[in-house]
Parts: structure tokens; sequence; C-alpha cells
């Protein structure tokens, strides 16, 4: 049993109880307006014993938003709610990163209002479907964004940074992977630009992550800002080419500018020899969500003793146990997460999930 997941770790000056992070996982919870509602602070509150809250994706703009029921970090509303949920964690001890996440082309025209569409890097419909509060219904053909649109994309990522931190969260991680807006830009399907945001060079794909990471760090400072990454993830409709030499100049790009930490997520197991190059490139604390055969429980802490990772991120284990890190602790018993229950509705499945000692 790993003894080191249970220390004390420092995360550019905000001390952690320990190396365990609740991962970001959509919930689709949220209230009117995309504000947290009470219940939201009460399901963030129940884990603030990991050393690390990650949120579920929050739209940075209104046409960010991807799918129903997800809160936002653009209006006052939101900000005044995210308190609650900010103030709630820190009652108990935890610490907790917002997570910034543009769907870029994944969403769909009735989650908007004002008769706005989803934005990507081009006019490239993902296949498959979104469910709405009309049930599945196909991607639509996004509108593409103009050079001008894609700079004040950056800006809005920045803005939903400062009201992050105005709503009293310890930093934020933006969301460039899964096939979201920021991995969009990396990759070859979703990406058919010609400027100097796409193309067939490295440094123009990376170029919308960069920028955003850089103007983000210049809002609210590198050590309350991250990013998430997964290469090789084909999640969303995503094809992404020469994955080794993409990811380690976006890494490169990154690392000298002392951000919080990276938070790499491995979706497949095709990618997982580039997990410790990107590591020893990056200078800084390094997150890890791992690829495990079967579910990510006590037997992967071995991974922070071999130092792979200074902070090890778990996700559906920990949605279905608040108090996870005692449950590590003791290498089990786990609740079972009910995938039923995953994403929109009440209490059941949220907050209903019962401690060890209750």
């Amino acid at each position: 049993m790993s003894s080191t997941a249970f220390t004390s770790y420092d995360l550019s000056g905000t001390t952690l109880a320990n190396r365990i992070a609740l991962a970001p996982m959509t919930r689709s919870r949220a209230g009117a307006g995309g504000v947290p509602t009470e219940l939201v602070a009460e399901y963030y509150a129940q884990r603030a014993s990991a050393g690390l809250i990650v949120t579920e994706g929050v739209q940075p703009s209104v046409v960010g938003q991807g799918y129903p029921f997800t809160p936002g970090l653009h209006s006052e509303e939101q900000v005044a709610g995210w308190r609650k949920v900010t103030d709630a964690v820190h009652a108990d001890g935890g610490v907790i990163f917002a997570q910034l996440m543009h769907g870029g082309r994944i969403g769909h025209p009735s989650l908007l209002p004002d008769g706005l569409t989803p934005v990507a890097p081009s006019a490239v419909a993902p296949a498959g479907q979104l469910f709405t509060g009309a049930g599945l219904v196909d991607f639509t053909e996004p509108r593409a964004l103009t050079a001008d649109e894609i700079r004040e994309t950056v800006q809005d990522y920045a803005r939903a940074a400062r009201n992050a931190v105005d709503a009293g969260f310890d930093g934020v991680e933006l969301h460039g992977a899964n096939g979201y807006l920021i991995h969009q830009f990396l990759s070859a399907n979703a990406n058919l630009r010609t400027d100097e945001w796409g193309g067939d060079t490295v440094d123009n794909r990376i170029r919308f992550a960069v920028e955003t990471v850089r103007a983000v760090v210049a809002e609210i400072g590198a050590g309350r800002t991250a990013i998430r990454l997964s290469p090789g993830n084909a999640y969303n409709d995503i094809t992404e080419t020469d994955v080794p030499r993409t990811y380690e100049a976006l890494v490169d790009a990154l690392s000298p500018l002392g951000l919080a930490y990276l938070h790499v997520t491995e979706a497949t197991d095709a990618f997982r020899a580039l997990t410790p190059v990107l590591r020893a490139k990056f200078d800084g604390a390094f997150v890890l969500n791992p690829f495990t055969d079967g579910p990510t429980d006590h037997r992967a802490l071995g991974l922070i003793d071999e130092g792979a990772a200074d902070v090890l991120a778990f996700g559906a284990l920990f949605l279905a146990n608040p108090d996870l890190p005692a449950r590590l602790a003791t290498e089990g018993p786990y609740n079972t997460p009910d995938p039923a229950t995953f994403f929109g509705g009440d209490e059941k499945g949220f907050t209903d999930y019962p401690a060890l000692n209750k």
C-alpha cells in the first residue's frame, strides 16, 4: 500500500492534504442559467477530503455550452452560485479548481439562446449524436470561427478564469482533452484551417492551446493555471496525427510558463509510452488519470511511489465514494457507480452515495 499518496503536497504554493484528486466529470445538474445549486455545493463538499477537486466542465461563454444543465462562469449569477460551492469545500478543508471547458463543435443549437450555433476551428460536424432535452439528436455542422473570433474566444477563457478566482476557486484547469474546443484545434479532422491556427505545422496546431494558457496566466497567474490533455484520444470523433511530436511540442511550449500542474488522461493504452516523456518534459506538478484494466482503485497508488505522477486523479470511483481517500487507505470496500444516474437528475446517484462512517 502506498504511503506517499496520503502525504501532503505543495501545489504551486497551495498545500494539498494528500495526492488524490477528484477528476472532472460532467454531472449535468446545474440550475437555470447554468447556476450551480445547493445540491452541487453539497456534492463537492462531500468530496473535500480529496487533496484536489477539479470540477465538472464549466463553459467560459454562452456559446461554449456543450450539454444540457451544465454550469457556466460567464455571468454574475454563476459566480455567486460557485461561491457557495467553493465556500463549502474550503470549510471542509478542501482545494478546488474549476475546469474551463468550451464544447466547440460538441453541442447543439437547441442548447443555445438567440439563434446561436456551435463554433469550431472548421465547419466540420462530428459523427455521432448528442443528448438534449428532446432526446438524442445528430450533431450539426458548427460555424467556423474567424481569426478575430478565435482571439476573442481566448479572452473568453481569461475572463472566465478571473470569474473563477472571484468565485473563490483556488485555480482553473483548461480542458484540452476529450474532443472539446482546445483538442479540436490539435486535431487533424476537426481543424482543416490553413491559417496560423491550423495547417500542417505543429506550431500552428498547438497555437490555440498555448495562447489560451498564456492569456489565463496573464489574468490570474501561472500558479493558479493548469491544463488537461489526452494524447491520442479519439473520443468525440477526434483524429490526431503525429501524436508524440504534437504533444511533446505542446508541453515544451507550456513548461516554461510555471503552471500549477499538467493533467494527463490516458484514454487509451496506445500512447502510454508517451506519458513518462511528457512527465519528464514538464517542469512542474504532474497529475495523472491512468489507463487501467478495470476500475482505477488502490492498486494504482503505486504510480505515485514510482514517480510516474505527483497526484493521481480518480473518476467514477470518486463519484460513487465521497470519502474515497479513506477507502483507498483501507483498500475498500467501494460503492459501485450507477451509470444510469451519471448525467442529470436529482440527488439520486449524486449526493446519496454513503460514506464508510454513515
